[in-house]
């Protein structure tokens, strides 16, 4: 873990501890190549605007982002974290300085595919859907709740009964026709896009549209998808088993050979 290219000191965490207030990006690296580069990118200038009103050194992350992963075993996920360590509680509007934080883990083994995995909703909306937040209490929380009922992740449904996504993943089903997003305030993932690519390549037509809790479970089948995991198949919604597709299987191959940009 390091801060602008060096180790991280406890009280320079502190106000992103005790804040939580910034924003981020996770990047599957693999050979220091990343899918989506670019959106990982748009998504770091953005959000950087939206929650501190500055530019973000992007040539910089990306230098920091590289040098974590030579030094760690590929493939890896290296996610990006920004936030202004000398934040005060008091006078949040007062000048930020936006640092950048560079964490790497290992990488699931994409030898072996992920479970399917077995889904709870929860009458939940995150703040701000449309930044990728570091405040992920309400998210994590859900999590907790749906695993506790013995699910394994949570599905997000709103007020008007749309479901929408779920603590670190955009979920997207199959209607027969093709791949459907849900229409609701969600983060618009990367990941999501990709499969949006490699839908194209198969010939598969994709659209969004509002679908309502009561119907995801007559879909033709589900996955979820994130930088970390890729396309991972839905088992069932609510204790309701849903079909398991080939076409999932086919899209999670057609996003894994999308070609990687260089770090």
């Amino acid at each position: 873990m390091e801060l602008n290219g060096r180790p991280v000191s406890t009280g320079e965490l502190a106000s992103l501890a005790l804040y939580g207030y910034g924003h981020f990006t996770t990047m599957l690296v693999d050979g220091l190549r990343v899918r989506g580069l670019q959106w990982h990118m748009d998504r770091l200038h953005r959000d950087c605007h939206a929650l501190f009103g500055t530019d973000l050194d992007l040539p910089r992350v990306r230098e920091l982002a590289r040098r974590s992963a030579r030094e760690h075993p590929s493939p890896s996920v290296v996610r990006v974290t920004v936030f202004d360590p000398q934040m005060d509680l008091g006078r949040p509007g007062s000048r930020a300085l936006p640092q950048i934080l560079v964490t790497t883990r290992p990488a699931p083994d994409p030898a072996v595919p992920p479970p399917p995995v077995r889904l709870g909703t929860r009458l939940y909306a995150r703040d701000t859907p449309q930044i990728k937040s570091t405040a992920m209490f309400g998210s994590l929380r859900q999590r907790r709740s749906a695993q506790l009922d013995g699910f394994d992740d949570a599905l997000f449904s709103g007020v008007d009964g749309r479901v929408s996504e779920g603590p670190t993943w955009n979920i997207g089903f199959l209607d027969g026709e093709g791949v459907v997003w849900p229409q609701a305030p969600s983060l618009p993932g990367i990941t999501a896009r990709l499969v949006d690519h490699a839908a194209d390549s198969l010939g598969v037509p994709v659209r969004t549209r509002p679908i309502a809790h009561a119907a995801c479970t007559r879909m033709g089948g589900a996955f979820v998808t994130n930088a970390a995991t890729g396309v991972r198949a839905v088992s069932s919604v609510d204790g309701v088993q849903l079909p398991q597709s080939g076409l999932v299987r086919k899209l999670a191959a057609a996003y894994t050979s999308i070609p990687g940009d260089p770090l």
